[in-house]
């Protein structure tokens, strides 16, 4: 179904929430006591976000690595801020009555196990992306977040960005014409993590917490702290990784849910090491009547438009390319109408904002659950298509693989 106008008003009321000024949402409103599960790269990254808010206090930093959690705790009191607990398990914060929400930034295997245990220990959740592991759990944690009333905020803080969605208001209004693709994708030049055997974890880490759901675990020096994206009992590849923001991006400017059909091309072409997943990765996903191309390499950095990254929305009156500097409509090749990003450090901003001020309304945020979990299928379909080496045909009703068993597997 595509997004109506009123649908996206809606999306706009729910961005304007997330605009408010700091200075606004500032100490008069109730103190947010927050715990940080996994500090050893995104969750170091989010903490300066959320203390950008007055009444936010980090109470708890969790890390089954207790080498990262002090320049996490460091990072909260050089703002100013009581040192929060240092914890292994983050479950130990949810056992907290007085805890309020749980960040999870830990590896894509944890996400969901950690977001249904908050849920239902009655904390509010901002989860990064990509939501879940695989399409089972991104399901089961929309369920949880609606069983126990939660507010869960998935980490896709494009959805926040103010240009973006006047972009998006734009394909939505027929500017464009009828729109019946959109190109996404990802470029980067990526280290060869080389091959390294199973080894014993250091001291400092309890690994066998840190794989926690995943099977069968076997430390090796090139998983942590990055490179277990690239492992498929962890991550996601890199299509999980960063492409579920511009798939994203692209099923919400489309207004499309879920996908008829889904074909994955490319291999492990460049990279000989460790890596599971592809360096290459070329997916196509047909709905009723549009189609999302996605396109991820890891060896080399040029993309479409001279961009590493960027989505381009085709009508058939004109073109909309959205890439980091900004979006430009295009008649022909004369450029009609542009905007500039306001970046990603505001994206980031707007979307803590819009998730704390969700806690208050009790109103699902700009990304909540049920659309994280939409695009991320997207992510996870792409990925079992390449592995099998097949075409899916998925019900998104059911959100089953109908005919072949090897891809439901």
């Amino acid at each position: 179904m595509r997004v109506t106008r009123r649908r996206f008003l809606g999306t706009g009321a729910a961005l304007a929430a997330a605009t408010v000024s700091r200075r606004a949402i500032g100490s008069d409103r109730e103190p947010v006591r927050v715990a940080v599960m996994g500090v050893n790269g995104r969750g170091r990254q989010l903490l300066p976000a959320f203390l950008d808010f007055p009444e936010v206090e980090i109470t708890h930093i969790c890390d089954p690595d207790s080498s990262v959690i002090p320049p996490a705790i460091k990072l909260v009191t050089d703002r100013g801020r009581k040192a929060p607990a240092a914890v292994r398990d983050f479950r130990t914060a949810l056992d907290d009555r007085k805890l309020d929400v749980l960040i999870c930034a830990a590896p894509d295997h944890w996400h969901a196990l950690a977001t249904i245990l908050a849920c239902q220990a009655g904390k509010d959740v901002y989860v990064e992306k990509p939501a879940s592991h695989n399409v089972v759990e991104g399901r089961r944690m929309v369920e949880a977040a609606r069983k126990y009333n939660r507010v869960v905020q998935v980490g896709t803080q494009r959805r926040s960005g103010e240009e973006l969605a006047h972009a998006v208001d734009r394909v939505h209004s027929g500017s464009l014409g009828k729109v019946h693709l959109a190109r996404a994708w990802i470029t980067s030049v990526r280290p060869n993590i080389g091959r390294v055997p199973v080894t014993v974890p250091p001291s400092t880490l309890d690994f066998n917490l840190w794989a926690g759901p995943a099977v069968n675990p076997h430390y090796k020096k090139n998983l942590i702290p990055y490179h277990w994206h690239w492992r498929w009992l962890y991550g996601t590849g890199e299509c999980g990784n960063n492409g579920i923001h511009f798939l994203d991006l692209a099923r919400w400017g489309l207004g499309v849910d879920a996908p008829r059909f889904v074909t994955c091309g490319g291999n492990k072409y460049y990279f000989d090491d460790d890596q599971e997943t592809p360096d290459t990765q070329l997916a196509t996903f047909d709905f009723a009547d549009a189609a999302i191309e996605w396109e991820d390499r890891t060896w080399s950095k040029r993309g479409e438009e001279g961009s590493a990254y960027g989505v381009i929305f085709y009508g058939t009156d004109a073109t909309l390319v959205a890439l980091d500097g900004g979006w430009k409509i295009y008649h022909d090749r004369k450029v009609v109408e542009e905007s500039k990003a306001t970046g990603h450090a505001d994206w980031i901003h707007r979307h803590v904002g819009n998730f704390l001020a969700c806690r208050t309304t009790r109103k699902q945020p700009v990304a909540d659950i049920e659309i994280g979990h939409r695009s991320t299928t997207l992510c996870h379909l792409a990925n079992i298509a390449w592995r099998t080496r097949s075409t899916l045909r998925f019900d998104g009703a059911t959100e089953t693989i109908s005919g072949n068993p090897a891809a439901s597997a």
